[in-house]
């Protein structure tokens, strides 16, 4: 038989829009005469709809949309993600459902087994999960296949890759056993770095161990803090990956099950270009969904604010993309030549506006307040949420989104200010840590064959420069230390003691963890950031504020 697998990149609620989108595809899949074309979990509301789900209005246009892609399913089947109605007055009122439609009718529903509820998942809240598998059998390229579906989660559960299995049942074995041919898993699995090796080797196993072929579909697109990266996959009886959709970019692939491997394998992005490719995405969505076309940045001729700005560039074009530099009396000439040379490399205009009137104008404001008290953290703070207050005012007057430029390993720690830089609506690089900033900008220059970002910006000392000869290693440890500790603490949840114990400076891990814990108020009034890590801060990171965490 000749399959379709339809990655697509879902608007969440828009109902309408993804049902147009869903048909389009069937009408490519027609066209390329597959027997089977196959869409992504929830693909009709969009993956996460959140809740969205608990709008009794919503779930029933879903269903209501249903019936016009079961219309087209003639001459074609289709497999399609939405949400059914649990009508059995028990237990959660919806099912995260699959519809199998052949002959324009539904033939069977699929319902999730397994329903996620950590890191960023929730799925228990709003889905009832099934308890029982079923095949379907369709008459599909000249045979009776017997399709086994099942979605996302219910093929994340192989104890080979982990000390402790989270559920007590295994939906895979389970279909299996009944008899199918062919195993279907329809998707929205979020990216983050190195994920796809994982799906790779984590799906290949199974499959190999249960000598069943599998097509799998994943959503790709940004939607709010999650991305997700396509690269839906069909793997032979062996367990072998033999075709491979694009990443980051909607597809449409064809696989002929007689000879799977005579379809398209796409080359995955590097180790680095993927993250860059996810950000890219992550920023032109939600830039996008959001209505927005322009977005705003502080541009300090720094390393975070120009490779922020190179992603900008390339999610939206240098034209949407407007640049400030607001230079103050600690700004180094070199800063603002950095600035210039970038906005001249990436073709985006360049305001300069200078902060000096305003500073001084608050210093004589606060003195009469502050007098006796030597300056500290707090002028510095002073510099920078006048910035804020500039950049904002610009959002504001010309419907610009402001992007904030802090990495991962600032925000870690709250080397940053609120209601300053922390000021905006999109963090494009909230959950890159320093060190891949700096690979980050490396790669844009490797990948121009030129140095659109300014050399000096990635060799020079990172400084704030809100006083004289500041560097971030006069309060931050050395980016390679830090980034290592926090690796450890925040995504791997090391404890104090096991950081150490890896031959790391006690004092150095105490101090860095007490910042981590310390600044949990400052990150929950953060601008939303685009997760690219295996734990990223936001709602798949939930720590309390007012707490005193003093365990080891």
């Amino acid at each position: 038989m000749k399959l379709a697998l339809a990655q697509t990149n879902p608007l969440v609620g828009d109902i309408a829009g993804n049902t147009e989108k869903i048909l389009a595809f069937i009408a490519r899949a027609k066209e390329a005469r597959a027997d089977l074309v196959i869409f992504p979990e929830l693909s009709i509301v969009g993956y996460p709809p959140r809740d969205l789900l608990l709008k009794e209005g919503f779930v029933k246009a879903n269903t209501k949309a249903l019936e016009r892609i079961v219309a087209a399913a003639d001459a074609i089947a289709v497999v399609v993600g939405f949400v059914q109605p649990n009508e059995s007055g028990v237990g959660r009122a919806l099912f995260n459902a699959a519809a199998v439609c052949a002959n324009r009718a539904i033939v069977n529903v699929h319902h999730k087994s397994l329903l996620p509820t950590y890191d960023v998942f929730d799925e228990s809240r709003y889905f009832e999960p099934d308890p029982t598998v079923r095949i379907t059998r369709l008459p599909l390229g000249g045979r009776e296949a017997r399709l086994g579906v099942s979605i996302c989660e219910d093929l994340w559960n192989d104890a080979q890759f982990s000390d402790r299995r989270i559920y007590g049942r295994d939906p895979i074995s389970e279909i299996a056993r009944t008899g199918a041919d062919l195993l279907i898993n329809i998707s929205a699995s979020p990216y983050s770095q190195g994920k796809q090796k994982f799906r790779i080797d984590l799906f290949g196993r199974q499959i190999a161990q249960q000598r069943l072929a599998l097509a799998y579909v994943n959503q790709i697109g940004g939607n709010d803090h999650l991305i997700f990266d396509g690269a839906s996959l069909y793997f032979a009886l062996d367990g072998r990956a033999v075709a491979q959709a694009k990443a980051f970019a909607e597809d449409l692939l064809i696989i002929d099950t007689e000879a799977p491997r005579t379809a398209r394998f796409e080359e995955y992005p590097s180790e680095v270009g993927e993250v860059y490719e996810a950000l890219v995405l992550g920023t032109r969505d939600y830039v996008r969904k959001c209505n927005f076309t322009d977005v705003v940045m502080g541009l300090s001729g720094g390393i975070d604010s120009a490779v922020t700005a190179a992603i900008a560039v390339a999610a939206l074009g240098p034209q949407h993309v407007h640049g400030v530099a607001l230079p103050s009396r600690y700004s180094s000439p070199h800063s603002l030549a950095d600035a210039r040379q970038l906005v001249t490399n990436l073709g985006v205009e360049l305001r300069e506006i200078s902060i000096e009137p305003p500073h001084r104008a608050m210093e004589q404001v606060l003195a009469p307040l502050f007098a006796g008290r030597p300056p500290d953290v707090t002028e510095e703070n002073v510099q920078a949420r006048l910035r804020g207050n500039i950049l904002m005012a610009l959002s504001n007057k010309f419907c610009w989104l402001l992007l904030t430029t802090g990495n991962k390993s600032e925000l870690s720690i709250g080397y940053c200010t609120l209601y300053g830089d922390m000021c905006g609506g999109l963090a494009v690089i909230s959950d890159v840590p320093k060190t891949l900033v700096y690979r980050l900008a490396r790669y844009v220059n490797e990948q121009a064959g030129r140095d659109l970002i300014p050399a000096s910006s990635i060799t020079k000392a990172p400084s704030a420069e809100l006083k004289p000869n500041q560097t971030d290693q006069d309060t931050v440890p050395p980016y390679e230390l830090l980034d290592a500790i926090l690796h450890r603490y925040v995504e791997l949840e090391q404890s104090v003691s096991q950081i150490i114990a890896e031959g790391f400076d006690p004092a150095v891990v105490k101090e860095t963890v007490r910042r981590v814990d310390q600044s949990e108020y400052k990150r929950q009034q953060a601008a939303l950031g685009l997760k690219v890590t295996s734990r990223a801060f936001g709602v798949g990171r939930r720590m309390p504020i007012a707490a005193r965490i003093n365990y080891d």
